[in-house]
């Protein structure tokens, strides 16, 4: 009697078990890393924006930003970094740009809304402890209610 080449059923059950647990693994580290990609995303961004606004503040400081009295040195808005201000030590009367563009929350769900509407703003006037917008961007945090992946929400980042 000749038997015939191939697998049996069991044979391709039990292959098909093995894929199925294989994949149910790997799922969650796939969701896991991608989570991981948008949190270093926000990181990044944040410290962007964040540098910026320092380095306009220091510019302010120096004389470089004219400003009034009563403004604290940081910027109107965040558009302003990105705009330019005049520059008062510049001999050719230039601007000073402190970002290219205004870097968009990777964690934002209003996909439509512009880079700069996706963070919440934090005016210089305003509590850590119950962020406001006002005449001035002193912070910037995500307007994510979630919480991140360390367990801190991303508002608090």
């Amino acid at each position: 009697m000749k038997r015939s080449r191939g697998f049996t059923f069991l044979e391709l059950l039990i292959t098909v078990a093995i894929v199925g647990l294989l994949a149910s693994i790997a799922l969650p580290l796939s969701e896991m890393s991608a989570q991981r990609n948008k949190e270093e995303d926000l990181r990044r961004g944040l410290r962007e924006i964040r540098e910026a606004l320092d380095a306009y503040k220091r510019a302010s400081d120096e004389g470089r930003i004219t400003r009034a009295a009563d403004q604290s040195g940081y910027p109107p808005t965040l558009a302003t970094l990105v705009e330019g201000v005049a520059d008062t030590k510049s001999a050719s009367g230039g601007k000073l740009y402190l970002l290219r563009r205004v870097p968009r929350d990777p964690l934002a769900t209003d996909l439509s809304a512009s880079p700069e509407a996706t963070w919440g703003l934090r005016s210089y006037d305003s509590s850590p402890d119950a962020p406001r917008p006002g005449k001035d961007v002193f912070d910037v945090y995500s307007l994510n209610a979630s919480v991140g992946l360390n367990g801190v929400p991303y508002k608090e980042w």
